[in-house]
Formats: C-alpha cells, sequence, structure tokens
C-alpha cells in the first residue's frame, strides 16, 4: 500500500522515468489484484486492534484493484506522447496509491483518510490545464467532495461513540444518525443519485484523461464502501438496493435525452453505478466491465471531431477509431462475446423481481442511449474521415483496454445459455429502433438546475433527510 506513495515522490528526483515509474506501479496493482481474485482464503490484517483498523483483502478486492491498474495503466499509455509533466505522473500515482488502500480497507478511519487523499489528488488534476475553468470545476469538486466527507466523519465518530470500533461491523449497532451520516456520504462520493449530480459536469469538463480516470476508477471509491459493507452488515443491501434502482433509472433518464458526448458518457456512469450498487454480491465483476468500458470511451471521446452529436452526424469518423467506440459502447450494453454481457446476467439474477424489472427498462434506457455512438457516420476511405491525430499510444491503450473485456468475458462462460442471449439481443435491438424511430427525430432537454453548486449541496440534505427516514422504518 505504501509503494505507490514513495514511487510517487521518487518520480520528482527522476523525472525522466516518470512514465515508466506509473506504468510499473499499475503492473504491480495488476500482478496483485489477480492473484487476489483466486486466492482461496480472504487476507486480514490488523493494524491497531483496539480501534478496528484492519485491512480485509478478498476477490471483490480483487476486481477493484485490477480495474484500477487496467485503468491507470491504459491513461499512462494514452499520455505516453503528450508531454504531460512529472508533476501529472506523480498526482496519478497516488491517486492509484489512494484507491488501492480505499479497496483493502475494512474501517472508517483508514476509509476516511484514503477517500482525502483521493478528494485531493482528483482536484489537482482536474486543475492540471491552469485555466480558469478547470479551476472552478476542480474547486467545486473539491468543496462537494470536502462537505461529503464532513457528514462522513461525524457519522465515523458516532460509530466508534456507540460500539468503540472503527470496524465497518460496527456500523450493526450504530445509531441511525450515524448510518445516515456516512452513507450520505459516500453516496455523494461515489455519484450516487441526486447527491450525485456533481459528477455530469466535473467529468465532462476535465481532460480527457483525467475524465478517463474519474468516471473509470474514482468513483468507485464512494461505491467499494457501501458495497463492503452490504456484505458484511445485515440489512444494509436492501436499502442500498432501493438506491442502486433510483440511481440507475436517474442517469439513463438524462442520457438519453443528452446531445453532448462527454455528459452522455458521464450520465452513463451515474446510470451504471447504480448497477454495481444494485447486486453487492457480483458488484466487483460488474465494476471491471464498465470501468473498462468507460475509460476506453472516454478516451475517444477526447479525439472526436465535436462534442455535439448534431456536428458528428455531418462527419464521417476514422473507421478504426469508430471500430473502438462501437466494441466499447457494445459491451456497456451487454452485447454477448464482451464481459458486459456476462456482468448483466449476473447482476440482474441477484435482484429482487421489482429491481430487475427496472433494471431490464434501465438496459434498454442505455441501448437507446449510446446508440447515438453505434450510428455515427463511418468514412468508407481515410482520406474521406474527419481529420485525427491520433498517437501510436493511443492505439496500445485501445488494446489494452479492449483486449481486457474480451478476455474478462471468459470469468463467466456458464452465464452464456440461448434465453439470456436473446435476451440482450432483444433490449439492444429495442433499443436502437426507438434511437432510430423517436430519439433521433426529438430534441429534449431536461433542466440542468439541480447540477448547480447550491442546489448540489440541497441534494445532500435531501438524501440525508431520506436516508433517516428509511433507515428508521
Amino acid at each position: 500500500m505504501a509503494i505507490p506513495f514513495f514511487v510517487g515522490f521518487s518520480g520528482y528526483l527522476l523525472p525522466k522515468f516518470h512514465r515508466y515509474l506509473a506504468l510499473g506501479i499499475a503492473l504491480m496493482s495488476l500482478a496483485y489484484g489477480l492473484q487476489q481474485l483466486w486466492a482461496p482464503v480472504p487476507l486480514t490484517v490488523q493494524l491497531l486492534d483496539q480501534f478496528g483498523v484492519t485491512l480485509f483483502i478478498d476477490s471483490l478486492s480483487g476486481y477493484f484493484i485490477v480495474t484500477n491498474a487496467l485503468v491507470t495503466a491504459a491513461v499512462v499509455l494514452y499520455c505516453w506522447q503528450t508531454g504531460k509533466s512529472a508533476f501529472f505522473y506523480t498526482q496519478m500515482i497516488i491517486l492509484h496509491g489512494s484507491l488501492n488502500a480505499v479497496f483493502i480497507c475494512a474501517d472508517f478511519i483508514s476509509l476516511y483518510v484514503a477517500l482525502e487523499v483521493i478528494g485531493i489528488a482528483a482536484f489537482l488534476l482536474i486543475a492540471y490545464p491552469r485555466t480558469n475553468r478547470s479551476i472552478w470545476v476542480a474547486l467545486r469538486y473539491l468543496f462537494v467532495s470536502n462537505t461529503a466527507m464532513l457528514f462522513y466523519l461525524i457519522g465515523a465518530l458516532l460509530v466508534y461513540q456507540s460500539s468503540h470500533t472503527f470496524a465497518f461491523m460496527g456500523l450493526q449497532d450504530a445509531p441511525t444518525e450515524a448510518i445516515a451520516l456516512i452513507m450520505v456520504g459516500l453516496l455523494t462520493k461515489g455519484g450516487i443519485f441526486v447527491s450525485g449530480l456533481w459528477l455530469p459536469l466535473t467529468h465532462s469538463e476535465a481532460e480527457t484523461p483525467v475524465s478517463a480516470l474519474l468516471s473509470g476508477i474514482v468513483v468507485k471509491a464512494g461505491v467499494f464502501p457501501l458495497v463492503r459493507c452490504a456484505l458484511m452488515v445485515e440489512g444494509m443491501a436492501p436499502l442500498l438496493g432501493i438506491f442502486g434502482v433510483g440511481t440507475a433509472v436517474l442517469g439513463v433518464a438524462y442520457a438519453v435525452v443528452e446531445t453532448d458526448t462527454k455528459r452522455l458518457l458521464a450520465l452513463s456512469t451515474i446510470s451504471q453505478l447504480g448497477f454495481v450498487l444494485a447486486a453487492p454480491a457480483v458488484a466487483g465483476f460488474y465494476a471491471l466491465t464498465h470501468g473498462l468500458a468507460k475509460t476506453t470511451l472516454f478516451l475517444i471521446s477526447g479525439n472526436l471531431p465535436s462534442r455535439s452529436f448534431q456536428t458528428l452526424r455531418q462527419t464521417p469518423l476514422y473507421a478504426p477509431l469508430w471500430a473502438a467506440l462501437a466494441i466499447a459502447c457494445l459491451s456497456v450494453m451487454g452485447f454477448p462475446l464482451l464481459a458486459g454481457f456476462g456482468a448483466k446476467v449476473l447482476t440482474l439474477k441477484e435482484l429482487e423481481p421489482w429491481q430487475a424489472i427496472a433494471l431490464n427498462l434501465v438496459a434498454v434506457g442505455t441501448a437507446i442511449a449510446l446508440a447515438k455512438f453505434l450510428f455515427l457516420p463511418v468514412a468508407t476511405q481515410s482520406k474521406d474521415a474527419a481529420p485525427h491525430a491520433m498517437h501510436q499510444s493511443f492505439w496500445w491503450a485501445m488494446i489494452l483496454l479492449l483486449g481486457s473485456l474480451v478476455v474478462a468475458n471468459g470469468l463467466y462462460l456458464e452465464v452464456y445459455t440461448v434465453t439470456e442471449m436473446a435476451k440482450a439481443l432483444l433490449i439492444l435491438g429495442a433499443g436502437c429502433l426507438v434511437h432510430i424511430v423517436l430519439v433521433q427525430r426529438v430534441v429534449l432537454k431536461l433542466p440542468r438546475m439541480f447540477e448547480r453548486l447550491d442546489h448540489l449541496i440541497g441534494m445532500m440534505s435531501l438524501t440525508l433527510t431520506a436516508l433517516f427516514w428509511m433507515v428508521l422504518t
């Protein structure tokens, strides 16, 4: 856990090697995460026993660590020939190490420290271009993040007061207000439901590699502790299931009518996080497939000739670029032969009937939204395509991400039944049909006022009130 921090700060002393150090750390995490996926017994490490400060590493941790490693490695490859400074890579390595710390800790105080470091590193990466716009977006992110963590910290202290431990298990006997405060902090940090509406602006306005990091792995730092608590503490899973379905519906409703590529991807991230939260038992695999696909989509969207779908429909895309875009979209849609198919089948099998119906409808909405990318025009000859200047390292990042989606598909081959494949193709076909017949012809805009800074704090308060009521009942 300490190696990334040591290597990150060493990058300043070895500025010529910062790219190699960042890639080396990501590969080291990948090896460790893969080992944990198949470890026969979870590893438990007591750091401060009297306070319940504990590390717990199992296959769930393994999935999130692998996701972190692959996303970070792909972003490093993407940035390889872009001239980023040692400062950028240092922040990326620190962010990577802090995320790994979140994925292995099993107590509230260690989690608090890791989440705060993540907030600072993400702030510095968002503000990296040093433009007025980027600095404002970064400060907005930091303010929302710190407010959420204040709620969280008060809740963590209340847990210790009632159970004399910071361990996640202390939540079992914690008072109502402690559960509500901790949950609202993590829901906000993870971009869940209305308290996560800070996410579309932040993810869409950040630089392309930073958007990919934020959407691919950083938001999962808020989701992972909720999933872990749901698996360890009785009564948490049904509560998170409600928020998961609500988040999936909210995100896809906005994504279907969105006309900006990066905002659509950010709103789709909100929706997909709902799937992760709804089924804690298979959350690790879903997080992996979503992280790989969404990182791919954000890296590609930064190389499209425009962010407007209206403009893109008039501009044929370079065929290999469209192919990579289509594969990533199809994975999120749950198309067979890609890992997203297995993740969706496993998730839907874990749900209550009403949740399964709702998330099947959300899956159709996801197909409608992402069909906007699938139906973009493709140039039959390279000279007819929109100007493109992707460097070689961009394609190495694509090979890593898309290749991982194909390989991960082999982890759960038992989900491949005729019924499930027919259902996935039906959902995909229905989504494409609705896109062609309706969405492509009608322009509809939903209000964005809830994304304003003052309303974001209000949304947090409303979520807190709802949580009090739900926990009490």
